[in-house]
């Protein structure tokens, strides 16, 4: 598809700035028609003076689609470190020389956890465990920690464990887990430069089986992991026919002793460019602020993002790195006059 057919070019004969931006505003901002993998890729490449007016098309677009209310999430490990697989950005994978050392929480601990995010206001709360996919152990410890969670606190409960079977998923929608986590992590093109110990396909089959169990289907991925600009065009299309209810965007923290961590951080401009390419991809997806965004955009970078096409952040500290203080990106969200989605309007 033609992102323009009545534009002027540049001398390349790509189409100007402004008529791409023109284009976007009347497919999806007015029709809510989700930007395609060629159009996508035009945004991508589009000059830093029309970074404002691209992120204002987002923002916009994120208001009419989604709405002013920004959903909050709070995420723990339950279990870190010392995981089979080998994703190449990650610190917790037990194949490389990084400082994360493998450690379980327990129900207790659990559930002051699941407490203390929802003292900031958060309606989710994530329980993470670093593995190819849940053992038996597992599968009842998060059971327990779900039931007495449910137990004590007014919050939603979503997991990440990894690759499923039909049976665990099964189980998983029977606890009353609300909402599932299972990242691409990037495009189909260029996984097997991030990951080889499994496939893109099969972590595409968990997703497909969660969504089938009726459970909300939470999938995204890292940006900057040495990605060019087409294959991060595609991972947006790939997100976008998946129809996920959430997609967490994460830029690349590089990590000390993975073979990632000496790739260089991608720029704040890039990033905001990216943040905005996915919510024109996805009019109506929750597009949440999730890792690396601290070090990539900081607080000028948080606010801009808040204000282009982002409707939900994770708060506090992620599994292996640091993140704002939760307080900072509650402060953040009143001054922008962005309301924090209630519990009862995501069940």
């Amino acid at each position: 598809m033609s992102i323009s057919t009545t534009s002027t070019s540049d001398r390349a004969g790509n189409p100007a700035a402004g008529d791409i931006l023109a284009t976007a505003r009347g497919q999806v901002l007015e029709r809510g028609e989700g930007l395609t993998r060629e159009q996508v890729l035009q945004v991508l490449q589009l000059p830093d003076e029309s970074l404002d007016d691209l992120l204002a098309l987002a923002h916009d677009v994120r208001m009419r689609w989604c709405g002013p209310e920004v959903e909050v999430e709070g995420i723990i490990s339950l279990k870190t470190g010392g995981c089979p697989e080998d994703c190449h950005f990650c610190s917790q994978s037990g194949l490389f020389a990084s400082p994360v050392r493998a450690a379980w929480l327990d129900v207790p601990m659990l559930v002051e956890a699941a407490k203390q995010t929802a003292k900031t206001g958060a309606t989710e709360f994530c329980i993470v465990a670093a593995v190819r996919g849940p053992d038996e152990r597992l599968m009842n410890q998060v059971a327990a920690g779900v039931a007495a969670i449910k137990d004590a606190v007014d919050i939603n409960v979503a997991c990440s464990l990894g690759m499923l079977s039909e049976d665990q998923v099964t189980r998983l929608a029977e606890m009353g887990v609300h909402r599932y986590n299972h990242n691409l992590e990037t495009a189909r093109s260029y996984f097997t430069n991030v990951v080889t110990t499994h496939t893109w396909e099969e972590r595409w089959e968990t997703l497909r089986l969660v969504r089938e169990a009726g459970m909300e289907v939470c999938c995204g991925g890292i940006v900057g992991m040495g990605e060019s600009l087409e294959q991060r065009a595609e991972f947006a299309a790939q997100l976008a026919e998946l129809t996920p209810d959430e997609v967490p965007l994460n830029f690349l923290n590089p990590r000390p002793g993975t073979p990632f961590g000496d790739l260089e951080q991608m720029s704040g401009p890039d990033a905001l460019r990216t943040v905005a390419a996915f919510r024109l991809a996805m009019p109506r997806t929750v597009l949440r602020f999730a890792g690396g965004r601290e070090i990539t955009l900081g607080d000028l970078g948080a606010r801009q993002g808040l204000l282009g096409g982002i409707n939900a952040v994770i708060v506090g500290n992620y599994l292996t790195t640091l993140g704002r203080p939760a307080e900072s990106d509650i402060d953040l969200l009143g001054e922008l006059q962005m309301p924090i989605k209630a519990l009862n309007e995501t069940l």
